[in-house]
């Protein structure tokens, strides 16, 4: 069996009971070198063996998978945040169903979720934002142009870009182009839950010269609206006035 592993977003604490498991468990682990937190490694027995698939192509990858199968071994294939977001996935899936190989998934800690831990944020306030966007700007992976950042940032709603912290200047440009303001409420965050975290807030006007102040190229999400401002409406789930499944509203 291919277990499919989120490591979470960065601390090695914070991968699910599921995942660490099955990572004590595994005879095999691929793991995401480039982004994965190695302290994860340390769940494992000392004699699992261990491949970097940063170091290695998609066909190395799935031979390893391949012959640990035939051995009767256990593989957890090992993914940075959640498997389901950028993570290169469907591809490996879809050639262990043309080899017959049994694979299941176990999720994970999305970095986005950590990113908003670290900025003590609600992505959903009442009144400012009831839709979270995730996604990239167009690199040597393209995006489709109907997902350009201008078209997105029209809806104005709480975004959250990936993959996008070497382009900050373009990006900037972008969400200005496509409806915020330069003054808007934004945040780079580094290495979400990792022990060398940082947060940098500024605005969308100064992402760029921000990042380039604080020394971050990559591993950073950059966050964007006005979730990050102060000004919501209180929700309605613990208003007195109002009745739910659970309780009558208050009346005078």
């Amino acid at each position: 069996m291919i277990h499919f592993v989120g490591a979470g977003c960065g601390a090695a604490d914070l991968i699910t009971l599921r995942g660490k498991e099955l990572i004590e468990k595994a005879d095999v682990i691929i793991y995401a070198g480039s982004l994965v937190n190695p302290e994860l490694l340390n769940y494992a027995r000392s004699d699992c063996r261990i491949f970097n698939s940063a170091e290695m192509a998609l066909d190395q990858v799935i031979e390893v998978m391949r012959n640990a199968e035939e051995n009767g071994f256990d593989t957890v294939r090992l993914h940075t945040g959640d498997p389901s977001i950028y993570g290169a996935v469907r591809e490996q899936f879809d050639r262990l169903d043309e080899l017959g190989i049994d694979y299941d998934i176990c999720p994970g800690v999305s970095s986005f979720c950590g990113a908003a831990a670290a900025l003590h944020a609600e992505y959903t306030l009442p009144d400012v934002s009831q839709t979270v966007i995730l996604t990239r700007m167009s690199g040597r992976t393209k995006v489709p142009e109907k997902e350009s950042i201008p078209s997105l940032a029209a809806h104005r709603a709480t975004m959250v870009l990936f993959l996008s912290a070497g382009m900050l200047e373009e990006l900037s440009n972008q969400l200005i182009e496509g409806g915020y303001s330069p003054e808007t409420p934004a945040a780079i965050v580094y290495k979400a839950t990792w022990a060398d975290e940082k947060v940098c807030r500024c605005t969308v006007g100064t992402l760029s010269e921000t990042a380039e102040k604080n020394g971050i190229t990559k591993t950073a999400l950059i966050t964007v609206g006005n979730f990050l401002g102060d000004n919501y409406s209180l929700s309605k789930l613990y208003d007195p006035s109002f009745t739910t499944e659970f309780r009558k509203a208050e009346t005078e």
